[in-house]
């Protein structure tokens, strides 16, 4: 009844960030905690959702996966949306945060886009509501790619004439190389990015035996030790949400925890950032779990390098346990149950560059 209650505050959306789990209610989910048996375990869709305003279609796909690759984009002709969100790998670029033009480095781990189209709302702190609104974030980042505006990237573009025909192709005739279609093609090129199908895929969907014995024990203590309060769901980022709603936790929960201070998990405020509301200080947008495997470090800042360690960093801050080394091991296990299968993917032929284009 407890966890219920849990579930119910946290799926208020923005109020949601308001709460904090008190202490007497830890001890309480402690005590009440579900089994692996009575949790419902989802795999992942084969096909992700998109948006009534933007149906995905091959031809959008096609722009959208060459506007992902193309560095010139960037203020300084180097960076892509693929610089930091390396998708023939896990997603990401494998840094405690992310370097972008002239070497600037950024405050936040970048999160892998591998599945990103499950999300509800997307950043850390949950600031976009979709992988449209997102997609507009990075190039007029002064960190991440570096242009003045969103009018000057979209300038950038209509400054290379190859890219029309694609823009035709998947939008239609008139005014259509607009920064609101180039978003809405990477959006689309970013929803075929999903990896169902993998062994925990299969055990959800009825095959027992996909699991080896301590993968299955993995499973099981995740639940039982209270993973599931948060991660829940296909990709193990909560229940599912309206779009930019968002499903935020507190993070620390218990900041007494000694490895608060030891990976400096106070010093960024999270949500608080782009909200600037108080009650929003330390909360984030809850991750998913797939292919950990291939996206260490982990968490907000980069500092957490494996999952076993990651595993007792979630046990202490969030539930306020010590976990034995067996229950590490078996949840890691678990975890890597998690990872892949990976769609092929092949690096697009990009329009030339008519002269000097970038400055």
């Amino acid at each position: 009844m407890v966890l219920k209650m849990l579930s119910k505050w946290l799926q208020l959306g923005n109020m949601a960030v308001q709460i904090r789990i008190p202490f007497c209610l830890a001890a309480a989910l402690a005590v009440a905690m579900p089994t692996s048996a009575t949790v419902v375990w989802q795999p992942l869709p084969e096909v992700a959702p998109a948006p009534s305003d933007n149906p995905t279609t091959p031809a959008k796909i096609e722009l959208g996966k060459m506007l992902y690759f193309d560095t010139r984009l960037s203020s300084s002709g180097n960076v892509s949306c693929f610089s930091c969100h390396n998708i023939m790998e896990g997603g990401d670029d494998h840094r405690p945060t992310s370097i972008g033009v002239h070497g600037h480095v950024g405050g936040r781990n970048a999160p892998s886009v591998w599945n990103a189209a499950f999300l509800s709302s997307q950043f850390w702190d949950g600031r976009a509501a979709t992988l449209e609104e997102q997609a507009k974030g990075p190039p007029a980042n002064p960190i991440e790619m570096g242009m003045a505006n969103l009018d000057a990237v979209i300038d950038r573009v209509k400054h290379i004439p190859g890219y029309k025909p694609y823009f035709e192709k998947a939008f239609g005739a008139g005014e259509i190389v607009t920064m609101n279609n180039a978003a809405k093609a990477i959006a689309a090129y970013e929803r075929t990015l999903v990896t169902p199908n993998n062994a925990y895929d299969r055990y959800a969907r009825g095959d027992k035996k996909a699991l080896h014995d301590q993968q299955a024990r993995g499973l099981a203590t995740f639940a039982e030790v209270g993973c599931t309060g948060c991660h829940q769901g296909p990709t193990f980022s909560g229940p599912p949400m309206a779009a930019g709603t968002g499903f935020f936790m507190k993070f620390p929960t218990f900041p007494d925890s000694p490895y608060v201070a030891k990976y400096d998990l106070l010093s960024d405020t999270g949500r608080a950032s782009a909200t600037k509301n108080e009650a929003d200080k330390n909360v984030w947008r809850v991750p998913g779990l797939r292919n950990l495997v291939y996206t260490a470090p982990y968490f907000h800042n980069g500092q957490v390098h494996t999952i076993d360690e990651a595993v007792r960093v979630m046990a202490s801050t969030q539930l306020n346990k010590t976990l034995t080394e067996a229950q590490v091991t078996d949840i890691a296990a678990f975890l890597e149950t998690l990872s892949g299968p990976f769609p092929v993917q092949e690096m697009p032929r990009l329009p030339p560059t008519p002269g000097d284009l970038i400055d």
